[in-house]
């Protein structure tokens, strides 16, 4: 006999699923994808390819063989890990590390928590992050977009522009344009920000995510590299170069709003994302590495139980404590 679950009203229908929802994230990234196929060309497909079938396959074999329940790759979720995990790498890593990351990601960083919306840290970003204190020079040996090497530099892999600032050559830089559309070194899943701020707005528009986390986190770096780029222009980047390099897009739009690991509330994803704007300005300003998205929403992601218990919203009736 089946048991029925009581609740009192009121009672809230939608035809929303997990697997609409994902589905609408995967959607959402495919613009960036194409970008990187146009640039990185067919290893930006294998890549992610090898990194989405390892991710299903894992999540298949530990829920059915390890955990005794009925398998959860129909609800897309583990193809949304692989899909991010696989933006997060160069386009040039080697598949057995790929497959090493998607364990890692969903072993550790989501099964072994119970499976999806149990999990306390972002899987792809678990991944990303062990394989980058693992493989270090494999993780940071970005190969040049075509006709980057012949426009700026002449060799086959090269530094992001955050480790261009980094090292200090500042001359290699790519320009504006360049940055926006995505012709530059880096994980081939985060380097056009024009293709991750179109899905973004489509995320909205569908109401996947709210605006509160990405334009806080976007606001808070735009603002505190302002401060810096005025106070000392000849030691600090301008915000545009901030805002348009590295994973912030990719992060504060698909990451740091998943909804397992942030805030519920809107004070608090605002408080969440604010936090996270200043982690990242911080580790690249001053922190021995060049960018620092993936740490920043992983310290915030830890930091989430508190921020759900300080800013719950009031029960029906209840008056505030004073």
């Amino acid at each position: 006999m089946n048991n029925l679950i009581v609740s009192p009203a009121p009672h809230v229908h939608t035809d929303n699923t997990v697997r609409k929802t994902m589905l609408n994230v995967i959607i959402a990234l495919l613009p960036a994808l194409v970008v990187a196929v146009i640039y990185f060309g067919f290893s930006a497909l294998i890549v992610t390819g090898i990194s989405v079938a390892s991710c299903v396959l894992f999540e298949h074999l530990i829920t059915t063989l390890l955990m005794k329940k009925r398998s959860t790759i129909g609800d897309l979720s583990a193809v949304v890990t692989g899909l991010l995990l696989a933006f997060n790498l160069p386009a040039n890593l080697p598949w057995w590390i790929i497959v090493i990351g998607a364990l890692v990601a969903i072993g550790i960083g989501k099964m072994t928590f119970g499976g999806l919306g149990n999990n306390p840290f972002n899987p792809a970003l678990v991944g990303r992050v062990f394989l980058l204190i693992s493989f270090p020079v494999q993780m940071t040996t970005w190969p040049v977009p075509e006709g980057f090497a012949t426009k700026y530099i002449d060799a086959a892999t090269a530094a992001t522009p955050l480790g261009l600032i980094n090292e200090g050559a500042v001359d290699n830089l790519p320009s504006t344009l360049d940055m926006l559309l995505g012709h530059m070194g880096g994980s081939f899943g985060e380097v056009s920000a024009l293709a991750l701020i179109i899905g973004g707005i489509y995320l909205l528009c569908r109401k996947v995510i709210t605006w509160h986390i990405p334009v806080s986190i976007l606001g808070t770096v735009a603002i505190f590299t302002t401060i810096l780029w005025l106070a000392a222009p000849e030691s600090y980047m301008n915000p545009c170069f901030h805002l348009l390099t590295g994973g912030l897009m990719l992060g504060a739009i698909f990451m740091a709003t998943d909804y397992a690991t942030s805030p519920m509330t809107p004070m608090g994803q605002i408080i969440y994302g604010v936090l996270i704007g200043i982690i990242v300005v911080v580790i690249r300003s001053w922190g021995a590495y060049p960018e620092g998205m993936s740490f920043a929403i992983l310290i915030m992601n830890a930091c989430t139980p508190l921020i759900n218990h300080y800013c719950r919203p009031h029960r029906f009736g209840e008056k505030p404590k004073k």
